[in-house]
């Protein structure tokens, strides 16, 4: 899952991101309203997290403009502005969850979880031939077999799950998988790729679609 912050307080909004990143997310993080979305227009994410009282443009407006823009990203609004009213305003802007400050960080991991898996095209269990792949408890599994995989290996696996046989490319792994502080020219996409296809054995799932990159048909 590749989740983007906007929020305002840097030593906030760079803890969250550090703690979503050790959760296996890839975060990234703006601390304005504008910078946010230019990254949240420009990327594509799961979920956006989003603090209202942001300068430059206003949180509300940033919901606005993604629901305008037909984002499929999901719309966390994380403030301190959490009574009934505000966090109405913020649902019926198109939120489409509302948190707020103070917060257990364990609160807010489950809450981007249940968002990601609200999309159509990542349901709880994913099922594959042999394999299986539990979203809502991070465990996949082939042959009823366990199969242990790192955060990373998850994350492409989900991604090629997520594509239904469709071709992902090394750059849209690294994309969505990693975050905006990952080099393109690393080769990491591919070592982590060998030791996803090692780990779930025999015979590979995964295609490798020369020139393209890989599906799991």
């Amino acid at each position: 899952m590749r989740v983007l912050i906007v929020e305002d307080q840097p030593t906030l909004a760079d803890d969250i991101a550090d703690g979503l990143r050790d959760q296996g997310m890839a975060a990234d993080v703006a601390y304005d309203g504008a910078s946010g979305l230019d990254k949240a227009l420009m990327n594509q994410y799961d979920v956006v997290i989003v603090d209202r009282d942001l300068p430059k443009i206003h949180g509300n407006a940033i919901c606005a403009a993604l629901i305008g823009a037909h984002s499929p990203a999901r719309i966390l609004m994380l403030t301190a502005a959490g009574t009934i009213g505000d966090r109405v305003e913020g649902l019926n802007l198109g939120a489409d969850d509302y948190l707020p400050k103070p917060f257990a960080f364990a609160e807010l991991v489950a809450r981007l979880w249940a968002l990601a898996r609200r999309s159509p095209a990542s349901p709880p269990v994913a099922v594959k031939h042999d394999l299986v792949f539990d979203r809502a408890r991070r465990r996949v599994s082939r042959g009823g077999r366990p199969v242990s995989l790192t955060r990373k290996e998850m994350g492409i696996l989900d991604v090629l799950l997520a594509a239904d046989g469709g071709v992902v490319s090394a750059e849209e792994l690294l994309e969505r998988v990693w975050d905006e502080n990952a080099d393109p020219f690393t080769h990491t996409v591919t070592v982590t790729m060998a030791r996803l296809r090692r780990k779930l054995g025999n015979p590979d799932l995964i295609e490798t679609v020369i020139g393209s990159g890989y599906r799991l048909p």
